[in-house]
């Protein structure tokens, strides 16, 4: 879809992704059975996939180059707020009214988003509607020749999977270990997202400062908030107050990984923001696997924790080899800029 619409305005690429989400969550209510859901699914999940990356490159120009981080933040706080307020809001309506009930609250909402973005967001300069798709094509693939972006999507996917690979047990922890009541786990798990709302909002405004500093710092806390909640998992207060840093310290790194991506994507920002979302979504899909794994494999509740800790380390060595490639770069660079002759 991100190749597909490169020739098209970004604000009406928005505006259409928006109103076929909404379409397609009115759907439930006109037509009845398994496959009609399970293909809606699937065509919401592309409006969304296009609506993610489209509206990076958009927030990115509006932010402007010193606030590319910041404006980023800015993204990945409206998804953190949805976490915190929407799916708990969404859960109630559909317990309470049906679950097509809460297939028309989104399908509203998003109606409401469309209205703001037609208000709100100023026309974007389009300057590739004449430009051949081929010639946009090869411009955005051309950026996947840089190895630093490579790495810096790779290091996106690892901690993401360190994320998910915690969080997705984070409940049967709270009740099974730290004895916590079934019916008090959605708050804690509140916690958790309003953690990550705060980590977000501070390492959004600081991340433009060193965006790669800001990657290590991240990954660095999220090492010491894991290795509490694995410490504390016995003690309920203990087992609170760890949940909320592992969300703060879990988000803190969020805009720099964008910031990244789009600083290494030069002129072709597009294929490469919808990149950065695969990324964390193939760290969705790993960490929990990874998670499930030791599981099954015996080693108790707190093994999904380990694992967390050990796929942070390896974002963290893959953080390095992009620190030693960069180091390297601007090396030459000084080199050649001393010496012409070099």
């Amino acid at each position: 879809m991100t190749l597909a619409t490169l020739r098209l305005p970004r604000r009406a690429t928005l505006l259409a992704a928006a109103l076929v989400f909404a379409g397609v969550h009115l759907l439930p209510l006109l037509l009845d059975g398994y496959a009609a859901l399970l293909v809606g699914r699937v065509v919401a999940a592309v409006a969304c996939a296009t609506y993610w990356a489209v509206g990076a490159v958009v927030a990115v120009r509006l932010g402007g180059p010193e606030r590319t981080a910041r404006a980023l933040a800015a993204i990945v706080g409206g998804l953190t707020l949805a976490n915190v307020l929407g799916v708990p809001l969404g859960t109630w309506i559909g317990e309470h009214l049906g679950w097509q009930a809460a297939f028309l609250a989104v399908a509203l909402a998003t109606i409401a988003v469309a209205v703001v973005l037609r208000v709100m967001i100023p026309r974007q300069p389009q300057d590739d509607a004449t430009t051949p798709m081929g010639v946009l094509v090869r411009r955005e693939l051309a950026a996947f020749r840089n190895r630093r972006l490579w790495l810096a999507l790779l290091t996106t996917a690892t901690f993401q999977a360190a994320v998910f690979c915690c969080f997705s047990y984070l409940a049967p922890l709270l009740t099974d270990v730290a004895g916590i009541d079934e019916s008090r786990v959605p708050l804690v798990l509140l916690l958790f997202g309003v953690g990550s709302f705060i980590g977000v909002t501070i390492g959004g405004r600081y991340a433009d400062r060193d965006l790669l500093m800001n990657v290590f710092l991240s990954l660095g806390s999220m090492v010491l908030a894991l290795t509490a909640l694995l410490v504390l998992a016995g003690s309920v207060a203990g087992i609170v107050i760890a949940t909320f840093l592992f969300g703060a310290t879990s988000f803190s790194i969020a805009a720099a990984l964008n910031g990244r991506v789009f600083a290494f994507a030069g002129d072709a920002p597009t294929l490469a923001a919808s990149m950065s979302v695969s990324a964390f979504n193939v760290g969705n899909a790993v960490g929990p696997w990874i998670g499930g794994l030791v599981i099954d494999a015996g080693l108790g509740l707190r093994a999904p924790v380990w694992a967390s800790i050990g796929l942070v380390l390896l974002a963290l060595v893959v953080a390095s080899c992009s620190w030693r490639l960069e180091r390297g770069r601007a090396s030459i660079t000084c080199t050649t800029t001393a010496c012409p002759s070099a």
